[in-house]
């Protein structure tokens, strides 16, 4: 096993041809989410789940990656990063089997859950191996642009491929494209990718990796249960328990010797602050693009394959200010375009909030694409300044961290404003009089109930409950927009407020956020 010694050391080709093999997982765990929200409504139909589990089934694999991340990241730097690739490739592999055949939503459940956990194996461990392949500061920012871009393009073409799959084939298609990615990534892994760890790295606290978990999960369960309308007591209780578990969690990191999480990497203003501002960017996504793209299925009536393409101009969007932002760090500082960025994804929400459920679908598709856009920025430079800032034996950690921000973002954004929307709409919804109780109860759960049954009725009262179910859920989505808005600009100010680091003018060897020779003694970084 090999570690990095000289901190500009040069990438050569094999580095550049690793990160293609690098590009491989993150591709595939990018279109896997934006496959999986455009089949919600076939699945629906399939396999007949409640709301409630309609949302675990979405946002099972988001806790579970975010309840491991540290865990994997940590254990990357000490068992080998490559090595956990590999052995995440292959249990990702045979769980996309199990969701493909999945009977029923409990079974779908459990492999979306094994699905996360292995999934928690890659992101960290492809990041900290460009961060250790690219030692140099340039090239590490156009290969974490690259990076980021290969998510991007995942979440443009994952609709389109989708699509297609979903017009021709059952819904559990979708999910056997990580077959084939994954056999690829365990044969070229061995060949291109160099080993490496942390020599100095201790064993992994088991008790760490407990208290982990017992502090992020009940607090995302009970968050959740909250939002849905599930009670008070339990939810609360849970957030409790989760709440004084995580300070337990953190006290006894501070006494280990080779703590699970080092909490000296949060004495950097950027590096925290970059992590607050992913989360918020990913929260709203979450549970926009949930939404959304029900919207064109459900409320403008489009095809999977349709839907997929009016989402392309969202995603391309994304691909574009991501590969531009480091570009114009020469110019503006790296917090200014970030903040650019996130007041056109503000007026995106605001364009959402105005939509109704008869609107042109040109409004929610340029509203989306103005979301898209504005976040590229905070993305490719936000995970830059993330994995920048950490020494290159604490890459795993570091990573896990950026990974873990922005995929518990995504699972409490589409819990919470999933729930949100769920819950406007069902307030919304006024059932004509005549409909059967069991078409009411399924309509009152989900749009998608609405929809199945209106075909059910009669020519006038299936044409008048279609009406007032897509009224409701187009109010669930002007509310989630509502809220976009806000911690949009909320995000902005926080941004520019706080990190200073200066453009970089072109001809610096350090990336936009993180001088080497400008970290202050307290682990805050100075402009």
């Amino acid at each position: 096993m090999s570690t990095i010694t000289a901190p500009h050391h040069r990438a050569g080709p094999r580095e550049w041809l690793g990160l293609a093999v690098l590009a491989l997982p993150t591709l595939l765990l990018s279109i896997d989410v934006s496959v999986l929200h455009l089949a919600v409504p076939h699945v629906s139909a399939s396999l007949d789940p409640s709301s409630s589990q309609m949302l675990w089934i979405i946002d099972i694999y988001g806790f579970t990656i975010a309840g491991f991340l540290v865990t994997m990241g940590t254990l990357g730097d000490r068992i080998g990063r490559r090595r956990l690739l590999v052995i995440g490739a292959a249990v990702f592999g045979l769980a996309s089997v199990a969701a493909a055949y999945a009977t029923g939503p409990a079974t779908l459940i459990a492999a979306r859950a094994a699905l996360g956990i292995a999934g928690a194996t890659l992101m960290p461990s492809t990041l900290a191996l460009i961060s250790n392949m690219f030692r140099e500061a340039k090239q590490r920012g156009v290969a974490i642009a690259v990076w980021v871009t290969m998510f991007s393009l995942g979440i443009a073409i994952g609709p389109v491929v989708g699509g297609a799959l979903l017009e021709y084939f059952w819904w559990g298609s979708v999910f056997l494209l990580g077959v084939p990615v994954m056999l690829i990534l365990l044969v070229a892994a061995p060949l291109l990718l160099p080993e490496y760890r942390d020599p100095d790295a201790g064993r992994v606290d088991l008790a760490s990796v407990a208290l982990s978990l017992a502090a992020i999960l009940p607090v995302v369960y009970g968050i959740k249960e909250l939002a849905a309308g599930n009670g008070v007591l339990v939810p609360a209780a849970a957030i409790v328990v989760g709440t004084a578990l995580g300070a337990v969690f953190v006290r006894r990191q501070r006494t280990l010797a080779s703590p699970l999480l080092d909490l000296r990497l949060f004495r950097n203003r950027t590096f925290a602050t970059s992590l607050v501002a992913l989360f918020l960017s990913m929260f709203v996504a979450g549970g926009t693009y949930l939404f959304v793209t029900q919207y064109l299925q459900l409320v403008a009536g489009r095809s999977p394959m349709s839907a997929g393409l009016w989402l392309l101009p969202a995603a391309f969007a994304l691909i574009v200010t991501s590969m531009l932002a480091p570009v114009a760090t020469t110019w503006l500082r790296p917090s200014y375009v970030v903040g650019i960025g996130l007041l056109v994804s503000a007026a995106g929400h605001v364009t959402l909030s105005l939509a109704g459920s008869t609107t042109d679908v040109t409004q929610v598709v340029t509203g989306f694409l103005l979301v898209y856009a504005g976040g590229g920025p905070l993305i490719a430079l936000g995970t830059d300044l993330v994995v920048g800032s950490a020494p290159p034996e604490q890459a795993g950690s570091a990573s896990s961290l950026s990974e873990t921000s922005t995929e518990l973002g995504m699972a409490l954004g589409v819990a919470v404003l999933g729930s949100l929307g769920t819950a406007v709409y069902r307030a919304d919804l006024t059932v004509p009089a005549g409909v059967p109780a069991e078409a009411a109860d399924a309509s009152r759960d989900t749009l998608a109930g609405a929809v199945e049954h209106a075909r059910d009725l009669s020519a006038d009262l299936g044409p008048a409950l279609l009406a007032e179910a897509r009224d409701a859920f187009t109010g669930g989505l002007n509310a989630i927009a509502v809220v976009g808005a806000v911690l949009a600009l909320g995000t902005a100010v926080l941004v520019a407020a706080v990190i200073r680091t200066p453009a970089t003018g072109g001809g610096s060897d350090t990336p936009p956020g993180v001088p080497e020779q400008a970290k202050a003694q307290d682990g805050s970084l100075t402009s």
